[in-house]
């Protein structure tokens, strides 16, 4: 934040009702230091002081009243720590109770019979009587009803035992605005933009967050403290962009024999309209003689792989190897498998680097990558390590990117002189307000289109009452050829329930599926990797007819005769882990069935999800509803970055805000890359103030 003075960076234990011993509480349990500490330290909700009721207008439905009456009566009851204060107030309309538990000599000494008091506060319901207990109060007079919104504070059990409750928050945080003024408080907005976009100025807001007269000052509040939070993150994006989109690259100057070779009589299907507008996105990337980074979404099934391997033989022809990094080695393997089977006798050769590739074999592959005789690497985190050296890496293609760290992927970037193009895939869809947050670095695309051919697959809620009916069917689409998958949840919390349940489970499906008629192959994560593949590969090549398995084969598994997806427990599961299961199936020319199994009682989430489900194949409309549900933080995993830590904007509710603000962030950057024009002083204070950290540099 940026001060005229210093007096916001005075310790708090210096302003007026805190002293040392507060001080010290407020910055263990709120990390308040400061008086801007607290001046940050907004309110999550408010009272309206302004409507005041009769007593006999209170209802058990009402939540918070306020309220005129005089004592009449007041006693103590009990001994001890069940002592208690019991008073009576009453209007010309009725009378009721109000209780204090604590604090009971101080509020005797408030107390008068006959008094007006204005009382405020929550209503509970004790054996059939409404009461009010530890109700705010004050003796009445016609100032008390200027009071307005009146702000309710963030804290904690321990503040409010120490008498830092929501009354004691608002009155020091009253106090520090005594002491400050609008001088204290700089602008840190450029004058056109409050203008622009209709902001008020920054010590308004800060004054008005605190203590709105009206909702119309509220509301102004808001609007300009959740514009600056969003518009200091497109800033920083902004600039990481314009840094990356400035990263000298590698030009792939032309399109070869190699690609044109594939293209016309090696690729098994025409390409959908979406593959071929992505794969000229990345052409025109890679002309530029900047590095490429760019992010590749498509629904599972949309064919990224496809346009990942293209993007690939563009690079063989310019001279350069690629690599494809993958998160697990079951999908490492199969992309490897996949990519080589495609290419066929094209002069090119594939390899596979995992953390179970021996080391003879390893020592072998790392020579012949170093010499360039290796021309597509694929593999999992190995890539990373020190001593794989390319020859010449002019791409790198991170698969299921959420997957892997910053840290991991940005290693990729320091495989040659100047940074590889960067092509960045996922198949779980990310919502266009996160994808302008998390991802606002890269480059978008898009695959929106599925192969012609493709059937929706159909999705079904079921509960324990039909599982032998589902197996019947499942047995049905067996005889007819094809196979299914069983999933079970992985219990993070308990991986030994986890298992137990697996195996009790993979015990249940042969008492449907007897041995001697079907072959079930199990499959989880605490199996030995030896073992885990040779069960997989058994039912990649059609030896198992059934996949028991827990979510190791939630991405990339692709066995196009398998038409069934049974996934129990699936009340377990959040939408985009249901989408991605549901996505192993449906991958070949028959109609293919997800069954969703969970109990007789559903939670109104859950229910919610499975409706979804059941209503939609749209992996971005599934991906939406996703973040909706479960937040931004908890679907992709960024809570804990930093990226997404506002203290009042929200991406989800904020969608205006948010574009307003990406639009000006990229016209500043282009107008200003470095922030160095006068007129911007402002925001380069303010971002030298919010620290610039590092990660936003490595987003992608």
């Amino acid at each position: 934040m940026q001060t005229s003075n210093s007096i916001l960076t005075t310790s708090i234990e210096y302003l007026k009702g805190i002293g040392p011993q507060k001080g010290a509480l407020l910055r263990k349990e709120l990390n308040i230091h400061t008086y801007q500490d607290l001046l940050y330290h907004y309110p999550f909700r408010y009272y309206d002081r302004t409507q005041v009721l009769q007593i006999n207008q209170i209802n058990a439905q009402s939540e918070t009243v306020q309220f005129i009456g005089k004592v009449d009566d007041f006693y103590e009851e009990g001994e001890g720590r069940k002592k208690r204060l019991i008073v009576t107030v009453k209007d010309n309309t009725g009378s009721i109770e109000l209780i204090w538990f604590q604090g009971i000599n101080y509020i005797k000494k408030e107390l008068e019979h006959g008094k007006l008091l204005l009382i405020f506060g929550k209503i509970s319901n004790f054996n059939g009587h409404l009461n009010l207990a530890h109700p705010e109060i004050e003796h009445f007079n016609e100032q008390s009803l200027n009071a307005g919104l009146q702000p309710v504070y963030p804290s904690t059990e321990n503040l409010k035992f120490r008498g830092l409750n929501n009354r004691s928050f608002a009155k020091t945080t009253s106090n520090l605005f005594e002491k400050i003024n609008a001088r204290d408080i700089v602008e840190n907005l450029p004058i056109n933009i409050c203008k622009n976009y209709n902001l008020c100025s920054r010590y308004e807001a800060l004054k008005w967050i605190h203590f709105p007269e009206t909702k119309a000052q509220l509301n102004a509040a808001r609007r300009r403290i959740k514009w600056e939070e969003l518009f200091v993150s497109q800033l920083k994006i902004a600039r990481v962009k314009a840094f990356n989109d400035a990263t000298k690259g590698y030009t792939f100057e032309k399109v070869g024999t190699i690609f044109n070779t594939f293209y016309k009589s090696y690729i098994p299907f025409e390409l959908t309209n979406a593959q071929k507008r992505v794969l000229k996105e990345i052409r025109q990337d890679t002309t530029t003689g900047f590095q490429m980074n760019r992010l590749v979404q498509g629904d599972v099934g949309s064919g990224k792989t496809m346009v990942a391997i293209l993007s690939m033989l563009l690079a063989i022809d310019n001279n350069f190897q690629s690599c494809m990094m993958a998160p697990t080695e079951i999908l490492a393997k199969q992309h490897f498998e996949s990519i080589k089977n495609v290419v066929g006798d094209l002069p090119i050769k594939v390899a596979l680097l995992t953390g179970s590739t021996k080391i003879k074999e390893r020592r072998q592959l790392l020579q012949e990558l170093s010499e360039g005789t290796i021309h597509i690497l694929i593999g999992t985190h190995a890539l990373i390590e020190d001593t794989v050296q390319f020859k010449n890496l002019g791409l790198a293609i991170i698969d299921e990117q959420h997957r892997f760290g910053v840290d991991q992927r940005s290693k990729l970037w320091n495989k040659n002189k100047l940074a590889p193009h960067v092509l960045v895939m996922t198949a779980t869809p990310i919502p266009r307000t996160l994808a302008m947050t998390v991802y606002g670095d890269l480059n978008n695309s898009i695959i929106d289109e599925l192969p012609p051919g493709r059937k929706e697959i159909k999705t079904i809620y079921r509960n324990e009452q039909y599982r032998a009916k589902i197996m019947d069917f499942i047995r049905s689409e067996i005889d007819k050829g094809r196979q299914a998958y069983i999933v079970y949840p992985l219990i993070e919390e308990n991986e030994k329930l986890a298992y137990e349940s697996l195996t009790k489970g993979y015990e249940q499906v042969k008492v449907f599926f007897p041995d001697h008629k079907y072959k079930i192959a199990m499959v989880h994560g605490k199996q030995e990797n030896e073992l885990k593949e040779r069960n997989m590969q058994r039912f990649i090549a059609g030896e198992a007819n059934i996949l028991v398995a827990t979510t190791v084969i939630e991405v990339g598994v692709n066995v196009p005769n398998a038409s069934v997806m049974l996934i129990e427990s699936s009340e377990r599961f959040g939408l985009s882990q249901l989408h991605q299961l549901r996505g192993r199936v449906g991958r070949g020319a028959e109609q293919s069935y997800c069954i969703l199994l969970g109990s007789h009682t559903q939670s109104n989430e859950s229910k919610r999800r499975m409706d979804i489900m059941c209503s939609t194949n749209d992996g971005f409309k599934i991906a939406e509803e996703d973040m909706q549900m479960r937040g931004p933080g908890d679907l992709y995993g960024t809570k804990q970055s930093g990226i997404l830590k506002f203290r009042l904007a929200d991406i989800l509710v904020d969608k205006d805000i948010l574009e307003e603000t990406r639009t000006e962030a990229l016209k500043v950057v282009k107008e200003d890359p470095n922030i160095q024009n006068p007129q911007n002083e402002a925001l380069r204070m303010l971002l030298k103030e919010q620290d610039y950290q590092s990660h936003w540099s490595k987003i992608s």
